[in-house]
């Protein structure tokens, strides 16, 4: 039986701690756990063979920290791939000595963090963090590994670059493992819907939690897997808190204990189960006993959401109408272009910062101009935009090379702005998003150009989907774009958009959006036809537009939607955004125009990460202002507000 067919079997079982055993059989304080598979292979043999015997269906290597930023073969330090080979050898070794246990038993490679943070957060590049995982992905194929666990994440971005490096290194399943805080969260910020539409998108084979937290409060976060996810879930908790006594860590909970709440987590979807700092083969024995004839909850409820992220957070699309800002675009922009050509970043971050104030959900972002490098100033935008906004960015680019370079380094899930019907888009997008994960744009015209008729618009649409389902996408992943024409020149354009809408979500069950300012090109007070039109589109059921969230009218459109279909609980959000039309209508001011008006002083440039607008004005400042007073008046009050 293979790994997965055991998985989806039933109640898959991984072993307890580590670190803290090996502790317990003689390991120093500062001394690294990895050596003992060259120094004490015995004991290591001896603790994998007693967690197989408890009723492991799979062992952790001894590899948590063995990282060639510690293993580098200098001054008499062992290479990666020697710490690696011994440690999988030993778990071998464990594997054949073992009696009784699970009829299937299997070795997993054990892959921790690196130890450094990641850019922008800290200084290592992303693919230096993706070649050091693949070192020890490559050594651990090569030695016999079953399958790789990456465990004990803390940060959504290291956890990418270890999952693309296993994707790109092996065929072995993958289960992914982060570590949240009481509150759900990653040190890095990610809650558990942002890690789960990543790690689905990029293809992982389970999903879960471990280390930090004891039984009982991994149990409270459950819901917020089982209600977002479709693969396998995973917990590994601690033996409750830990606490010192008489010089040595001790965990509150008993193996008895522990059991009994793992228990209560597998009655609530926990598929995969273990234990993590503090438990030993007594609790992995007790959590077999507590658990056996228990059926797996897997699979679980189908989930069907169409969800992109950030690095925080999640949007999901088909529950109201999600705002896509359409603003960072050089289309019949004069200053949007000239900002692409001087590569004035701040400008860009300025329209990424405004649309996010101005209440859009998702940042669209193209940068297309010839004269550029399109796909090395997509990837800056992404980084840059990424360290001071934590919006989901759409990825807007006919350039399926730059495409492919900033899906590989977003933080997340992204939207693909596009594909569409015609073969060489499809062949050339859909691998992209199924390598990298996405939600893909699909616009509902091909090599003949766009249909007339909604039934001609559907038809490639249900083409894109049964093409997109041979690469293994599913509708999901799939939000389509009839396409709003100008009805200054197409007459009829509105209306076969608007038909369109319903008959693909009827007939596939798909999302749908569009770009709604398209239909008003030419003609004067746009956002009059604009904001109708979007309004009626909202009728057909449109799941989200990219829109100018600066058009007072379409804003009023899409307020007053939420209020009339009950949305927008109280009203509030209406009300709100009513109270900030009349503040602006009696200070007879204009719309704030995003990109134009610089944040509000040096305190507001450094809150919103704008580098250079900060630079210029601590630099104009100092003019007038000494230096010390400069910091106590503006630079320390903003870092008290970023913490």
């Amino acid at each position: 039986m293979t790994v997965k067919e055991c998985i989806h079997k039933g109640i898959f079982y991984l072993d307890g701690g580590t670190g803290s055993s090996l502790q317990a059989r003689g390991l120093q304080p500062g001394e690294l756990p990895e050596l003992w598979n060259l120094t004490h292979p015995e004991e290591i043999v001896a603790l994998g063979r007693a967690y197989y015997e408890a009723g492991s269906n799979a062992i952790c290597t001894n590899t948590f920290g063995a990282n060639a930023l510690k293993f580098d073969g200098r001054d008499g330090r062992p290479t990666v791939e020697a710490v690696i080979t011994a440690a999988v050898n030993n778990a071998k070794e464990a594997r054949r000595t073992a009696q009784g246990g699970q009829a299937e038993k299997f070795v997993t490679l054990d892959i921790g963090p690196l130890g450094r943070l990641l850019a922008p957060l800290g200084d290592l590049p992303f693919e230096q963090a993706v070649e050091l995982f693949a070192q020890q992905v490559r050594a651990g194929v090569a030695a016999g590994a079953d399958l790789i666990l990456i465990e004990t994440m803390n940060d959504s971005y290291e956890t990418k670059a270890a999952v693309l490096a296993a994707k790109e290194n092996s065929s072995l399943p993958i289960l992914v493992s982060n570590v949240y805080d009481a509150d759900g969260k990653l040190m890095s910020g990610a809650d558990p819907e942002a890690m789960v539409g990543m790690l689905e998108g990029l293809g992982v084979d389970a999903i879960g939690l471990n280390c930090s937290l004891g039984p009982q409060k991994m149990l409270e976060l459950l819901p917020r897997f089982v209600n977002s996810m479709s693969v396998p879930l995973l917990v590994k908790p601690n033996a409750g808190l830990p606490r010192v006594e008489d010089g040595r860590t001790v965990y509150d909970l008993e193996a008895k204990q522990f059991a009994g709440v793992m228990k209560e987590i597998a009655a609530q979807g926990g598929c995969i189960l273990g234990g993590c700092c503090g438990t030993t083969p007594e609790y992995i024995k007790e959590l077999a006993a507590a658990t056996s004839g228990m059926e797996a909850k897997f699979p679980l409820p189908k989930q069907d959401r169409s969800v992109v992220s950030s690095y925080t957070h999640a949007v999901v699309f088909g529950r109201e109408p999600v705002l896509i800002g359409e603003r960072i675009n050089p289309t019949g922009k004069k200053r949007f272009k000239e900002a692409l050509r001087a590569a004035d970043i701040d400008y860009i971050l300025k329209e990424g910062i405004g649309q996010q104030e101005r209440g859009v959900q998702v940042l669209d972002v193209n940068v297309g101009l010839p004269e550029i490098d399109e796909p090395a100033m997509l990837c800056r935008c992404v980084k840059e935009l990424q360290a001071v906004c934590d919006l989901p960015l759409q990825l807007d680019s006919t350039d399926s090379a730059a495409l492919e370079q900033a899906m590989r380094l977003y933080n997340g899930k992204p939207m693909v702005n596009s594909v569409n019907g015609s073969a060489e888009s499809m062949e050339a997008i859909f691998p992209l998003v199924k390598k990298y994960g996405g939600l893909v744009v699909c616009l509902t015209l091909d090599e003949t150009g766009i249909p007339e008729t909604a039934e001609g618009r559907l038809a490639i649409a249900r083409r894109i989907a049964e093409k997109a389902a041979e690469y293994g996408i599913g509708v999901r992943d799939l939000i389509f774009d009839p396409l709003a024409l100008t009805i200054s020149s197409e007459q009829g354009a509105a209306l076969a958009t608007l038909q369109a809408i319903p008959a693909i979500k009827r007939e596939l069950g798909a999302c749908t959006t569009l770009g709604i300012s398209n239909i008003s090109f030419g003609l004067p007070n746009r956002d009059f036809i604009t904001a109708s039109f979007f309004t009626m589109a909202l009728q057909q059921g449109l799941d989200a537009a990219i829109m100018n969230p600066y058009s007072a009218e379409v804003m009023k459109a899409y307020r007053c939607y939420m209020a009339l279909t009950a949305r927008d609980p109280n009203c509030q959000s209406y009300i709100n955004f009513a109270q900030t039309l009349v503040v602006e209508t009696a200070s007879a001011q204009p719309a704030p125009q995003a990109g134009v008006q610089p944040a509000q002083g040096l305190q507001g440039a450094i809150i919103k990460g704008l580098s250079g607008e900060a630079a210029r004005l601590a630099a104009q400042a100092l003019q007038t202002t000494e230096p010390l007073e400069l910091i106590n008046s503006e630079i320390v009050p903003a870092l008290d507000v970023m913490g």
